[in-house]
């Protein structure tokens, strides 16, 4: 995984997150690695591809769930470190 990226868009509620997945999987080539409950009605989705792809698939993921919810935080982690995996394997 070190030579990828990993982008994260966390939005409250999962309609809006669902939005912002089919955005950024249309916008670069990024894989879906994985979705999670954060609790309190928030739910984060992961996506890994390289840098530029993943940066473009974030923008336009959280450009489009924004239209229909609430984004609530946007990250582009370049070239997690390796151990990172081993938070879940939604992250590898």
């Amino acid at each position: 995984m070190a030579s990828q990226a990993l982008g994260m868009i966390e939005t409250k509620g999962l309609v809006p997150l669902i939005e912002a997945a089919d955005a950024a999987l249309k916008a670069a080539d990024v894989t879906m690695t994985g979705w999670e409950k954060v609790g309190s009605g928030l739910v984060c989705g992961l996506f890994k591809g390289d840098v530029a792809s993943v940066k473009a698939a974030v923008e336009a993921g959280a450009e489009a769930g924004g239209r229909v919810g609430e984004i609530i935080a946007v990250q582009v982690i370049a070239r997690p470190h390796d151990d990172l995996s081993k938070l879940g394997s939604f992250v590898g």
